[in-house]
């Protein structure tokens, strides 16, 4: 992989559910250490896009390749072993369990012997958890606290760290600041903006222009499952956007 090699790209992803095309030749990129905002009304195509990138759909047609290598997924495990990480909007925690239970969540350590004599190992989990969560910048009052306890803005940023300390290269995050407040909002964007800074290629999909706004260098407008307009952040207004979104503004 070279510097110019995108972390994630779509060449024509094409998805049929029987004779409806829910997505229809998308073509896109990311790099390393960039944003792209993916927009689009309801029944653009988004939720399925995602759900192929993460391996819950196989795409009907077209290719999918990671830093240059074409892939193929059979499930999310096989998205995931790319280094691929999707945060969805029902984030994927356990209210029941803990912080660090749920940071590792399907990748818990044990000590002890064997099979039968082992024990998970709280204490390692625990440090490991508040040590990844103070290294982005994350505060979090107690490790031993559950799921329940926390606030939308918390929940989220340990959905992120998660997937940053489990060796994500490209993160996909589904609408990462719904149902918060503005407060939570700004922390969980800014959060965002430390990852990519990091150097991982992140896809926001999202409804809040504001945010795409915010995050994102490049813009790409879903319509009716296929690419209508492709733009530059830094080139267009919040206005112009929604323009795109609704077919208003013309196919770029």
């Amino acid at each position: 992989m070279t510097a110019t090699t995108p972390v994630l790209e779509l060449v024509e992803v094409t998805k049929h559910f029987g004779a409806i095309k829910a997505v229809d030749g998308v073509s896109f990129a990311v790099m390393p250490g960039e944003c792209v905002g993916l927009v689009g009304d309801n029944g653009a195509g988004k939720s399925t896009l995602v759900k192929i990138i993460s391996g819950y759909h196989p795409q009907t047609s077209g290719s999918m390749q990671i830093q240059g290598q074409r892939v193929s997924f059979a499930s999310p495990s096989d998205s995931r072993q790319h280094k691929i990480e999707t945060v969805y909007q029902d984030l994927a925690l356990v209210e029941q369990l803990d912080v660090a239970a749920n940071f590792f969540l399907g990748r818990e350590k044990y000590t002890g012997w064997g099979r039968l004599l082992r024990y998970l190992d709280r204490k390692v989990m625990r440090s490991q958890a508040r040590e990844e969560l103070q290294r982005i910048g994350i505060s979090i009052p107690r490790m031993s606290a559950t799921v329940s306890e926390l606030s939308g803005g918390q929940r989220q940023s340990i959905a992120i760290a998660r997937s940053i300390f489990w060796g994500s290269e490209c993160l996909i995050l589904d609408e990462p600041t719904a149902a918060l407040g503005v407060k939570e909002t700004n922390a969980v964007a800014e959060l965002i903006e430390r990852v990519i800074a990091s150097g991982v290629a992140v896809v926001v999909v999202a409804h809040d222009i504001d945010l795409i706004t915010k995050l994102s260098s490049r813009i790409v407008v879903l319509r009716q499952g296929r690419v209508w307009s492709r733009l530059k952040t830094d080139e267009v207004s919040a206005a112009d956007i929604v323009h795109h979104i609704t077919g208003m503004a013309r196919a770029a």
